[in-house]
């Protein structure tokens, strides 16, 4: 098994993973994955909490789709939060899970105020007889491959340096809801997504695909307001290309890609339509080329 937040299931983690996979199917045990919902920092620091790259449901997706079997995602309460390490170890990874061996990054913490380490791990492990794997980081350049550099990426609009660090594009979930339909007036229908718990990338036209009844379609998605029609609420609209169909009330997920351009307002809605029409142009070729660049999920 291995424990973390695995926020993003970025490169890093994937590593981890795939350390975890090999050894458990030599092993001929489960490949397990401890995450905490909520993150602990939620309970601990709500104030300092980072928003999330992923969420639970999209987490286990892509943890399976790298051969985990399963994901527990245990419920974060003070109780938890209260054990001491040795308490923790003997309590969870022995006596709930019964674990065979541990994979941990370098920079593992775990138990009460974060005071136990990789180093208080590796004793624990060899008084009891279980492997224990310390997995190299993954690096970019001179920095790790980490959550909080991909969000900030994710901040600055580089939507195409994080998708490269995260290994797959970066998702945004939410439900369709009514918005001003104005989309539909200039001819370019949107599904307003509203509840999305993940981070919103810096406002601008983004690339990016949706599955909509099976079927992998090219998104244009507009995330900030709307100047031209001196609107300040910041929304994320996505008009998917060659669909026509109704979607209000439905859970939408969008695949984010690529920043196209920055949002700015226009003089007319007739030079507004045209941009519109350029950006699609622009997303449909980008989209098309990248098609087999990640899976789907």
């Amino acid at each position: 098994m291995t424990i973390g937040n695995f926020d993003g299931v970025h490169r890093g983690h994937q590593s981890m993973v795939e350390k975890l996979v090999g050894q458990a199917r030599a092993a001929g045990v489960p490949a397990v994955v401890l995450t905490f919902n909520p993150h602990p920092i939620r309970l601990l620091r709500p104030d300092k909490a980072p928003p999330s790259l992923s969420t639970i449901r999209r987490k286990a997706e892509l943890l399976g789709h790298h051969g985990v079997d399963y994901v527990i995602a245990y419920p974060t309460n003070r109780d938890l939060l209260d054990l001491t390490p040795r308490a923790f170890f003997d309590q969870i990874v022995l006596g709930k899970l019964d674990a065979r061996g541990l994979i941990e990054g370098p920079n593992f913490f775990f138990g009460r105020d974060r005071a136990g380490d990789t180093s208080t791990l590796r004793q624990y492990c060899d008084a009891s007889g279980l492997r224990l794997t310390i997995v190299k980081p993954i690096r970019n350049g001179d920095e790790l491959v980490s959550s909080s550099v991909i969000r900030k990426l994710i901040s600055d609009g580089a939507i195409e340096e994080a998708v490269r660090l995260l290994g797959h594009p970066y998702r945004m979930e939410g439900i369709v809801a009514r918005g001003a339909e104005r989309g539909r007036t200039l001819g370019f229908p949107t599904a307003n997504l509203s509840r999305i718990e993940t981070l919103l990338p810096l406002d601008g036209v983004y690339s990016g695909r949706c599955v909509v009844d099976g079927q992998s379609l090219a998104a244009a998605i507009n995330i900030g307001p709307n100047p031209t029609f001196a609107e300040d609420r910041r929304k994320v609209e996505v008009h998917l290309l060659d669909f026509d169909g109704e979607l209000y009330g439905s859970m939408l997920s969008v695949d984010l890609l690529a920043r196209i351009r920055k949002t700015k307002a226009f003089d007319s809605v007739d030079q507004l339509r045209k941009q519109i029409q350029k950006d699609i142009e622009l997303i449909r070729h980008s989209v098309s080329l990248g098609d087999d660049t990640f899976p789907n999920g």
